[in-house]
């Protein structure tokens, strides 16, 4: 049994909706069902081809965060194009479980909202998880909401693998008639659809250009005598500025090429060096254009998390002390 989850949140530190899941993933974990997770605010140009993804699942997990009104664009979006791009026959097949977590208010309309839209796509529903939480701190180290998750979860599966029955449901026919007047195609005509939509093709081949030519260029660098592991090393000790009785750890995975900057602050002592740690106070994940464009005073650290350009986790305070350690701007 394979289940898809469809994380529909911006990926902030302190959202906890992430904690949720990784809480239903542990358990998936312990009773061996296999489970992919799409963070749709990474996967921003190619959600018109999420759809296809569902060929292969058993079960959708569609997880988002209420932060002052609705679910959220990413989820809408992906929702829309199981609209229009999905196979409906798969959908109708597949049992979805909605997580809906609130820091504000409105968790349970949005919950309704999704349970309408999967009946309107011709999906069974099981039970959710529904949640308002003021303090994330609280809700994660309460023993008693971590148990209910559990429990959760465990059922999710039991829905999924047994097909729970349920009763059936006037959207059944409003679907129906909807689909009458909607644009016919195959599954195939679909998928093709769907990738002529997304720019994510052309994105592709511009990454992978882009790539080609930084190694052909590093190449040239490392014969010239250049240590390119020494990137951004430089840049960083130059700007460093010390901040009085601060201490701090960080670890930048630079994901488009695989390295890891771990950066160690006592006062004014600073190290930093591309090697794996096992942890630090913040973790955080960026590619290489954003910290070059970070580095060269176009984006600053904070900006590039508030705008999705990096996620991070670990102490929200200690991730903004790095602007003000390297001040490039």
């Amino acid at each position: 049994m394979h289940i898809n989850i469809y994380y529909g949140g911006r990926g902030i530190i302190e959202d906890p909706t992430l904690y949720v899941l990784k809480t239903i993933e542990t358990v998936f974990d312990d009773i061996r069902v296999s489970y992919t997770r799409y963070n749709l605010y990474d996967m921003k140009n190619s959600i018109t081809t999420l759809p296809q993804t569902l060929k292969d699942a058993d079960g959708v997990i569609l997880a988002c965060s209420v932060e002052w009104m609705g679910f959220g664009g990413y989820m809408q979006q992906f929702l829309d194009a199981c609209w229009l791009y999905g196979d409906k026959a798969k959908i109708a097949s597949l049992y979805m479980i909605p997580v809906v977590i609130s820091t504000t208010y409105g968790e349970k309309e949005a919950l309704l909202n999704i349970k309408n839209a999967w009946e309107l796509l011709g999906g069974p529903l099981g039970s959710g998880i529904c949640a308002y939480v003021e303090d994330t701190v609280d809700f994660e180290l309460n023993s008693e909401y971590a148990a209910y998750i559990e429990k959760k979860a465990e059922n999710i599966y039991r829905t999924i693998s047994q097909k729970v029955k349920a009763l059936p449901s006037s959207s059944y026919a409003i679907k129906q008639n909807l689909i009458k007047t909607s644009m016919q195609l195959t599954p195939q005509e679909s998928e093709q659809l769907s990738k002529y939509v997304s720019d994510d093709i052309y994105v592709k081949q511009q990454k992978e250009d882009i790539e080609q030519l930084a190694s052909f260029f590093k190449g040239k660098l490392s014969e010239t005598g250049t240590d390119v592991e020494t990137e951004f090393i430089k840049p960083l000790t130059t700007c460093f500025t010390p901040q009085e009785n601060f201490k701090a750890t960080y670890l930048l995975m630079i994901q488009d090429k695989n390295k890891t900057l771990f950066i160690s602050v006592e006062n004014d002592n600073l190290y930093i060096k591309y090697e794996k740690q096992d942890s630090a106070d913040v973790l955080g994940k960026l590619t290489h254009q954003v910290l070059d464009n970070i580095v060269h005073g176009r984006l600053t650290f904070q900006k590039a998390f508030m705008t999705g350009e990096m996620t991070a986790k670990g102490n929200f305070k200690t991730l903004r002390m790095l602007d003000q350690l390297f001040p490039f701007s």
